[in-house]
């Protein structure tokens, strides 16, 4: 791809962008709020800083003021990683000029940049505009560009400012935000048309919401008796998926909203077999053997890492467990009863997940005996009267897995020594602080690698890395690795005043966003009990 030239992106006249008060924010205005949200903890500060910025924001603005306060590119990855950061050595603007939208255009275009020479032609792109950027407006998009932006202006605090800015209850920004999860086009719609606007955001079959996420229980009979009557389900150990069927067309999203229905073809293809035209389905995606025996988690995983795998490498099935939509009917607020009725009736018993229905301890433990004696993970324990709480970590589903897990983010990796010379090896375990949006070590492993892991995290770190200090090449937080451990024991070593017992990798998670990672608390529930 030929890319424009750096001349294409030069800055309007600031008497043009002012004509019918059409003045779109500069990037000094997002640095300095940014600045006064990194200055304070208090919660209230931080909304009000975002709300005065609201206030001054053209339409357009507002989802790309959203992202970048929350630290993120609109476009995703972008392919700017810390080394092309870190060498741009273009000298700061005497004065702000850059607006966002400018910005948000030229990040546009990288994201697309492909083929050959589109390296320096990006370089030279990005020269181009911090050179026209002040210093402290150099420095944010570098923190911006490498994941470094974590002052606090999180999902759940900017929903709040939204709200407020937009003055309908924070409430109705969640449930358009469950609908339609994109803060920023959420936030435009709010600010535009309110709550009315907002209450027009449903689920739509084709676009994907986010999942019901689960919390953990210690056993099967704490989880019955926590929960009342439930539906007790196995839980398989395959990777998430929601599937979107309108007639001949199938799309199929992994929990993280990403498109993979190309290389699921073959679950596309069960899924037209069913009986309903119009329908959106929730569960999960496994590799088995030919005797059908779940096969190891890493080779489902591997039908996910390779653009044009071939299905006959690594055959999936499909298990579902829940159904969100079907024959044009919205079903996530109907209660879970209902919902597994409808799942019933459309989903053929063979690409079910096996469960039972009810409250009794010693069934539940029966069902999860049997659902590890077929080498599964455990179990789910899920009120019988629930609706569906897409994107929370709702308190009527509980999970529970004999075997103490966490999904930890990567937060550094150490450089082997030995056998393991010239590869990443140590990994810096740590979970997510729901306060602050920080990530708080935990402990480190290299326990549980294989060589073609180690190949793997080696290449995959490397792409991540911020800096360096020694033989510890730190990462941008975002890639989740699923370790099994012994205990949590208590540490001065770390601020979060725990560590884990003799941690082990069990599996990287490239399906799950660091947003989804165990968080504190969960793990101090676990340290306590």
């Amino acid at each position: 791809m030929q890319l424009p030239s750096p001349d294409a992106f030069s800055p309007l006249p600031v008497a043009i962008l002012h004509q019918n008060g059409l003045m779109a924010l500069l990037l000094s205005d997002i640095v300095e709020v940014s600045s006064r949200i990194a200055g304070t903890r208090k919660r209230t500060e931080k909304i009000a800083a975002l709300v005065d910025l609201f206030a001054g924001a053209e339409e357009a603005d507002v989802p790309i003021m959203v992202a970048m306060l929350s630290g993120a590119v609109r476009q995703g990855k972008i392919g700017i990683g810390y080394r092309a950061v870190s060498s741009i050595g273009a000298e700061p603007a005497a004065t702000p000029a850059v607006t966002i939208v400018e910005v948000d255009e030229v990040f546009a275009v990288l994201a697309d940049a492909r083929g050959a020479g589109s390296q320096a032609d990006r370089q030279n792109l990005l020269t181009d505009l911090f050179g026209r950027c002040t210093a402290p407006e150099q420095g944010f998009l570098k923190r911006l560009l490498v994941g470094g932006i974590r002052q606090g202006a999180l999902e759940g605090v900017m929903t709040d400012a939204v709200a407020a800015a937009a003055g309908v209850p924070a409430a109705t920004v969640r449930r358009a935000l469950m609908m339609l999860p994109d803060l920023g086009r959420v936030a435009a719609v709010a600010l535009a048309g309110g709550a009315g606007s907002l209450a027009g955001i449903g689920l739509k079959v084709l676009r994907p919401i986010q999942p019901m996420l689960a919390k953990t229980a210690a056993s099967a009979t704490a989880a019955v008796e926590a929960e009342g009557l439930s539906s007790v389900e196995w839980k398989l150990d395959g990777v998430r998926i929601q599937v979107h069927r309108a007639g001949s067309v199938v799309r199929i999203y992994t929990r993280n909203l990403n498109d993979v229905t190309e290389r699921l073809a073959d679950v596309a293809e069960v899924v037209l077999g069913f009986g309903s035209e119009q329908v959106v389905l929730d569960g999960e995606v496994m590799s088995l053997t030919a005797d059908n025996e779940p096969r190891a988690f890493v080779e489902t995983m591997s039908r996910f890492g390779t653009e044009h795998r071939d299905d006959e490498d690594a055959p999936v099935v499909p298990f579902f467990f829940d159904v969100l939509h079907e024959g044009g009917r919205d079903l996530i607020d109907l209660p879970l009863s209902a919902r597994l009725g409808v799942l019933d009736v459309v989903v053929p018993a063979e690409y079910r997940v096996t469960r039972v229905i009810t409250d009794q301890p010693d069934q539940a433990e029966r069902t999860l005996m049997e659902a590890r004696g077929e080498g599964h993970e455990g179990i789910m324990v899920k009120r019988l009267d629930s609706s569906y709480e897409a994107g929370r970590r709702g308190a009527t589903w509980l999970k529970v897995k004999p075997v103490h897990t966490l999904d930890l983010v990567v937060l550094a990796v150490e450089w082997g020594s030995g056998r393991r010379q010239g590869w990443l090896s140590n990994i810096h375990l740590g979970a997510r602080d729901a306060a602050t949006g920080e990530f708080v070590m935990l402990g480190k492993t290299f326990k549980g690698m294989t060589d073609e892991m180690l190949e793997w995290q080696t290449e995959r770190f490397l792409g991540l890395e911020t800096h360096r200090e020694g033989q510890v090449v730190y990462v941008h937080p975002e890639q989740v690795v699923e370790v099994a451990f012994d205990g949590i024991q208590a540490s001065s070593r770390y601020s979060g005043g725990m560590a884990l017992r003799f941690a082990r990798v069990k599996s990287y998670r490239p399906d799950k966003p660091a947003r989804d990672a165990d968080t504190l608390d969960a793990v101090r529930a676990i340290f306590e009990e």
